[in-house]
């Protein structure tokens, strides 16, 4: 057996030793087995850590092990009785070295949801054992959609009942996050949330109850078909929307082609002219990244965004979550993981976005405790499990109507400012003068800028020194809006669960018994959480439809695509000129 290392990083939940005592836990009327042996590893693996997982088949909690080959890290886990389940973790070992450099250890919540009684993830809530406060809180106002998605549950006819919250279970579930005493960033979710005719209410309420920024989360159809049923219908619609206080839409967009994107390839330019002419400048492009199904087509996801830089500000890439079943050929058929989508874009880029561009979104961290250190404020932290997921800024450079991509990693020495900083914010949590320091970084962080490499029509060192001398973020909201932001986040699934990472998730659910749960607890053991909870909160298909109508479900809100029709307008025309057409 390999030797065990690095064991007590992470181990608040569980010891780590070669194996854990079997048994029993109680979830609800569930009973679920815990408990099995620490897998072996071969001479040419080398052990990286130690986590806990779970059975994809039982949900049994299991010692897993992460190690790493030929440059690849992968997890390994044995149940005693399915037995042994191996997947790809992540698919390129130095960059998880250098993203693991930034961990830092969150705060977690202020005040816990519910009490400690089991093991995570087992226990969620949120519970005293959970490492971060919420970022991002989901809030699922609807499970109908006008979509079937051969890959989604997640819609009332498949379920077999409606769930929507109450206005009154909303403000609800919005006064529990309060107790974080955090700012409150919401996604408004589904199903499709423009399903819902009090959608404009629901914004607003959520505004007047202290929420500062609000995310809808849609496939960008119902905007579509109001434009082409009648352009400024759907106009006043998207603007009664922008301004009840959407912020931002984060918007499905699978590729630039017919093959790539069969999900709204078609309604995207529609969409797209409606937000343009309402103002919603602020749309997130969100793609599903599956492996032989849309990885060559990344590069040309980022020129879309940039073509589209008028109202899309960023993109960011989510590795698919491999739900059900599945063979270990077939997940290895659709698996890719964060490092390959990096790799995808520098290629596909022509390597102007390089691997090197990339760092874990805890980087932010070093900006938030130098702030805190230096104005005695707390400040909101984003330390996620450095395999959760990655970012970069791009500043987009035209040449002869074409976009080229400089990314920040170009014109900042993001290394020596990000150690740099992290040294100053220690000093001053060691009693150093504040102004001594803060003089220290306005005089010093102009070294780590290479203003021959970046942009000439932008102060990069005003926009840093705001950020963190005078604390002022109008600088980094034109930095935002002058250039493209580029995240990935990978999402686990049964194969992959590492509970170190769901420990440290700060993308929640909020939930009508007024539990906030982690993503991907919430999502991966749906029927522990997501589908437990929706039942509980039904409304019985028979009884929606005699109060709302036969035309409210099924059949009477699917959509139905005329896509030689959509193709015949100069709108889509010159949305898609840039892109050869499958």
């Amino acid at each position: 057996m390999a030797q065990i290392v690095n064991t007590e990083r992470h181990s608040r939940l569980l010891p780590a030793p070669s194996s854990f005592e079997e048994g029993v836990v109680k979830f609800g009327d569930k009973e679920i087995n815990i408990g099995g042996p620490l897998p072996t590893l071969a001479k040419d693996e080398k052990l990286v850590r130690v986590t806990h997982s779970l059975c994809p088949a039982c949900y049994r909690l299991l010692p897993a092990t992460i190690f790493e080959k030929e440059g690849k890290l992968f997890i390994r886990k044995i149940c005693p009785e399915h037995g042994e389940f191996e997947d790809l973790y992540y698919a390129d070992s130095s960059l998880y070295y250098k993203f693991d450099y930034w961990e830092y250890e969150g705060k977690g919540p202020k005040v816990p949801y519910v009490d400690l009684k089991s093991p995570c993830p087992y226990n969620c809530g949120l519970c005293p054992m959970h490492h971060q406060h919420s970022a991002l809180v989901n809030l699922v106002i609807t499970n109908r959609c006008d979509l079937s998605c051969w890959y989604c549950f997640f819609y009332a006819e498949k379920a077999g009942y409606v769930y929507e919250p109450t206005l009154e279970q909303i403000k609800f579930m919005v006064d529990q996050l309060k107790k974080q005493d955090i700012t409150l960033v919401i996604q408004v979710t589904g199903g499709e949330p423009t399903l819902r005719e009090d959608i404009i209410e629901i914004i607003k309420m959520l505004r007047e109850n202290g929420v500062k920024h609000i995310q809808l989360n849609s496939w960008g159809g119902t905007f579509a078909k109001l434009y082409l049923e009648d352009p400024d219908k759907a106009i006043k619609y998207a603007r009664a929307l922008r301004e009840a206080g959407v912020n931002t839409v984060y918007m499905s967009f699978d590729g630039t082609t017919r093959k790539t994107n069969p999900k709204n390839h078609w309604e995207i330019p529609y969409t797209l002219e409606v937000f343009r002419r309402a103002g919603m400048t602020s749309v997130v492009l969100v793609p599903t990244v599956i492996k032989t199904v849309n990885d060559n087509d990344l590069g040309n996801i980022v020129k879309f965004a940039a073509y589209n830089m008028d109202v899309v500000r960023s993109v960011n890439f989510q590795p698919v979550s491999l739900t059900g079943m599945m063979k270990r050929n077939m997940r290895a058929k659709f698996r890719i993981t964060i490092p390959e989508v990096i790799k995808n874009i520098e290629e596909q880029t022509d390597g102007e976005i390089t691997k090197d561009s990339w760092y874990p979104i805890g980087t932010s961290v070093v900006f938030s405790r130098l702030v805190e250190a230096l104005t005695g404020k707390e400040q909101f932290e984003m330390a996620n499990h450095p395999s959760c997921g990655a970012g970069t800024y791009v500043y987009v450079e035209w040449r002869n109507h074409e976009p080229h991509f400089i990314p920040i990693s170009k014109f900042i020495d993001l290394e020596g400012l990000l150690e740099y900083l992290k040294e100053k914010e220690e000093e001053l949590r060691e009693g150093a003068n504040k102004v001594w320091v803060a003089s220290k970084v306005l005089y010093s962080i102009r070294k780590f800028i290479d203003k021959e490499q970046g942009p000439k029509d932008f102060d990069v060192y005003k926009m840093l020194y705001n950020i963190i001398i005078h604390h002022n973020y109008e600088a980094l909201g034109e930095w935002h809006y002058r250039t493209l932001f580029l995240g990935s986040m990978h999402f686990m699934d049964l194969y992959n669960y590492d509970v170190q990472r769901v420990m440290r998730c700060d993308i929640h659910y909020v939930v009508p018994d007024g539990r906030v749960i982690p993503f991907c607890t919430y999502n991966v053991l749906n029927d522990l959480y997501r589908d437990k909870v929706l039942r509980e909160y039904q409304i019985p298909l028979d009884k929606w439809t005699k109060e709302h109508g036969e035309n409210s479900l099924g059949d009477a809100i699917k959509y139905k695509r005329i896509a030689s029709t959509l193709e015949n307008s100069e709108i889509y025309k010159n949305t898609y000129k840039s892109f050869q057409q499958m």
